[in-house]
């Protein structure tokens, strides 16, 4: 999380700010008022599905005369206007982590742009949820249950109100009674199917909501030291001895994946370990720089960063969907996981927890990234190969999984990743 993830002021009753900035961009004459009408014109005359790399990388030879400079497009404006034409807040789906995934890259966006559209959809979709009392018709059985509340915590930051506040501490509450292994690790689920079971999945799920949560609620001392706890313990556990993670691990060693000596999944599944550097880098921003374990999450990092720089994809500066497969054949990159492991690699150098060449190792990814998305004759922006919602498995029922476009695990994703390199 940047630390200025929370900056802007609040306003109650919930009235989306408009920047001055904001207003001066609607009185300027242009030839387009949203980033997809700006994306449609640079294309008019491409083919419709046109990779944005290959806008981006259109500028005129050197020595060639024009009279001003076509600005880039704003890809984060143009894929949540493009998701904003597609969905409601009543049809984007129910309480989950992929729309709040998605939702929080929309968040992100607005932070920028101050667009007030952009807050006003999210809120509209929490109230779905949430009661005026701040009663919210969840059980909070599963992490993944527990990533939208993210939302909670930066609509209190956003509007004050209580309802909001209410919500986010029964997630809170609802974390100490919540099953654990032997060494504190919270389980993927609390259902027998998933019982002594730590995913890497799992980390991004529930630990930046805690340290989002702890420093609007002035709840530090409890949070920041729950959340480095987690990764330190999931890492302790699914880190191997080229850097990756594993998917999963079972304290029980009983579930058909678990390897019966060491518990763990067989495969390095992109999009698990995409969570777990998400997580670490989020944590490392908000906890204090003498928390008892950031040396051990610095580590844990290094050792990652490591290991994703050596399995990324030279010809395509992606990462594949089994990460330390990818001479074979049917092995293919993976979109969301990339963006992922772009944006960790991105704000590690930039904050110095990683060696500086690693922004570089970034710069290949986000380039990839962006040869997978491009615009429709609709105007629309497509994100491509994105793999659905996985469970643990093998070698071939990852590769297996469904490659989609515009899911939400990918487009959040991308929000996350361009808002931190857009700029660059």
């Amino acid at each position: 999380m940047n630390e200025n993830v929370f900056a802007a002021s609040r306003t109650e009753p919930f009235t989306p700010r408009t920047s001055d900035e904001s207003v001066r961009r609607r009185r300027r004459p242009r030839v387009a008022l949203t980033a997809v009408a700006l994306t449609t014109a640079i294309l008019t005359a491409l083919p419709a599905a046109v990779p944005a790399s290959a806008v981006a990388a259109s500028a005129p030879p050197v020595g060639t005369a024009v009279s001003r400079p076509v600005a880039a497009p704003d890809w984060s404006t143009a894929v949540v206007d493009s998701t904003i034409a597609r969905y409601t807040p009543s049809t984007i789906g129910g309480w989950s982590y992929p729309v709040g995934l998605y939702l929080y890259g929309q968040y992100l966006t607005y932070k920028r742009t101050h667009d007030p559209r952009c807050l006003t959809y999210i809120k509209s979709y929490v109230d779905r949820f949430v009661k005026s009392d701040g009663s919210i018709d969840q059980s909070f059985n599963s992490l993944d249950s527990v990533q939208a509340g993210r939302l909670l915590v930066v609509l209190h930051h956003e509007t004050g109100q209580d309802r909001y506040r209410k919500a986010a501490k029964r997630i809170r509450d609802r974390l100490n009674t919540y099953p654990r292994t032997s060494d504190g690790g919270f389980w993927h689920a609390d259902t027998s199917s998933r019982a002594h079971q730590l995913w890497a999945d799992g980390v991004y799920m529930v630990n930046p909501f805690l340290v989002e949560y702890g420093k609007e609620f002035g709840d530090r001392a409890y949070t920041d030291d729950e959340a480095a706890r987690q990764l330190a313990v999931y890492g302790g556990h699914l880190q191997v001895a080229n850097g990756l993670l594993k998917h999963a691990y079972d304290e029980s060693r009983t579930v058909s994946w678990a390897d019966p000596q060491t518990g763990l999944a067989p495969e390095h599944w992109c999009r698990a370990v995409g969570w777990y550097s998400m997580a670490i880098v989020d944590v490392l921003d908000a906890i204090p720089a003498n928390q008892t374990r950031r040396p051990q999450l610095l580590g844990i990092f290094r050792r990652l960063a490591a290991g994703l720089e050596r399995y990324q994809d030279p010809a395509s500066g992606r990462w594949f969907q089994v990460m330390d497969k990818g001479d074979r054949a049917d092995n293919w990159t993976e979109t969301s996981c990339s963006s992922m492991f772009t944006y960790a690699l991105s704000r590690g150098a930039q904050q110095g927890y990683l060696d500086p060449h690693f922004a570089t190792v970034a710069r290949r990814g986000y380039e990839g990234v962006l040869a997978r998305l491009s615009v429709g004759a609709d105007g629309r922006t497509n994100l491509a190969d994105i793999t659905v919602g996985t469970n643990v498995g093998d070698y071939a029922y990852y590769i297996a999984r469904t490659r989609a476009t515009n899911d939400f695990h990918g487009l959040g994703a991308f929000l996350i990743m361009n808002e931190q390199l857009r700029g660059e």
